[in-house]
């Protein structure tokens, strides 16, 4: 399937640019399995890469300019052209930022890198919490990487895109999406130290459990720059600080009790938010000791219990994403809850496999009839992270 898909990302770039692209790679999206808004908290993730992917067919330029295209762009010859030397943050609009950004963090960084013609295909849904951004900033890392001889690790390659996205983008995120979308192996969940990059590949056989991976895209675009997600980041530090600890990380779930009542009376927003980070890290090594057991239906309980702490205490789930829980659970779903940042986004559930049409069925006959449109239904297969497919 690479093979396949490298050789038409090289036909289409040939088609914009007139020539052939020196190599095709691919960085995929992610869904998060247990572990959310822990990673800006130096907390723990489980994330798995999924086989839709952001896909670049790149060829270096001598002359300082990057031209960007994008099979999802506005029309097919649609070519946005930037001065390398010139990036800078805030300088570049829409999806075109992404790309550019990473150039410019490489740049930043000491690397002495040049332009390039890059054309983009990906097939990561966008606004549905899945990163489609870390996939499109991943992928032009590892093609710039591979052709400019940098010899950068899958962290390296991570770091760099998650600084392309904090100060190129202007969005606060933690380094769990890029991560992911560098590092996962196929068949296998990322378990990941936020505070130190320390992960472990964690063997996830849906199949032979007889379980499939649903996600449930609810088709309600959020953008995580809109401020919210900053407010929540900004509220865990000040947490953090009036606690005296580095970060939320450091307060011991068996001590959560006593950490919540240290803080100040009428701080009820800030203590939700403690509450959620400490039980969120507790609930992913809850998933990782059953998943090492081999008890992969266990998993569904503690996912439906981290949904409930995302929309009460975290407040960053909404109507949508609540419904398809409720709605995928009482269809018989081991358990659901929201992936991704929040605002919207998708929900992901642990579903017996022959049960998988019937729940996606129950879940888009009730969206159905609260209004709302039909989501988009897909099973979630891990795959590997980003890699040279042509």
């Amino acid at each position: 399937m690479d093979a396949v898909r490298g050789k038409l990302e090289a036909e289409g770039f040939a088609a914009v640019y007139g020539a052939e692209p020196e190599g095709v790679w691919a960085a995929p999206g992610r869904v998060n399995l247990i572990g959310e808004h822990t990673d800006y908290n130096d907390g723990f993730v489980l994330p798995v890469a999924l086989p839709q992917a952001a896909r670049a067919a790149v060829r270096r330029r001598t002359d300082g300019v990057l031209r960007l295209h994008s099979a999802q762009g506005d029309g097919p010859v649609a070519v946005v052209e930037l001065a390398v030397e010139a990036l800078a943050p805030g300088g570049v609009e829409g999806w075109a930022k992404y790309p550019a950004g990473v150039v410019w963090a490489l740049r930043d960084a000491g690397h002495a890198v040049g332009g390039a013609d890059v054309h983009i295909d990906s097939d990561v849904p966008t606004g549905a919490g899945l990163s489609s951004s870390a996939a499109l900033e991943c992928v032009v890392a590892a093609a710039y990487n591979d052709l400019y001889g940098l010899g950068l690790s899958a962290v390296q390659l991570a770091l760099i895109a998650q600084r392309a996205e904090n100060a190129f983008v202007g969005v606060p995120c933690g380094i769990m999406d890029q991560m992911a979308s560098t590092c996962c192996l196929a068949g296998g969940a990322l378990f990941l130290d936020t505070r130190d990059l320390s992960q472990r590949q964690v063997p996830l056989d849906l199949g032979a459990a007889g379980l499939r991976l649903l996600v449930l895209d609810t088709r309600v675009k959020h953008d995580l720059a809109d401020g919210a997600y900053a407010e929540r980041r900004a509220g865990c530090e000040r947490a953090a600080g009036l606690l005296g600890v580095r970060a939320l990380r450091d307060v011991a779930y068996e001590g959560l009790g006593a950490a919540l009542e240290r803080l100040p009376e009428g701080e009820l927003e800030l203590r939700a938010l403690v509450r959620h980070v400490v039980t969120e890290d507790a609930r992913v090594e809850q998933v990782i000791g059953l998943l090492d057991a081999g008890d992969l239906r266990g998993v569904g309980p503690v996912l439906t219990a981290g949904h409930a702490s995302l929309r009460d205490d975290f407040r960053v789930s909404c109507a949508e994403t609540d419904l398809a829980v409720e709605a995928a659970v009482a269809a018989g779903a081991l358990g659901a809850r929201m992936t991704g940042g929040g605002f919207g986004g998708s929900v992901v559930a642990l579903v017996a496999e022959g049960d998988v049409e019937r729940v996606a069925g129950v879940v888009a006959a009730a969206f159905g009839a609260a209004g709302y449109g039909a989501p988009r239904a897909f099973t979630a297969v891990p795959s590997e992270g980003a890699r040279r497919v042509g």
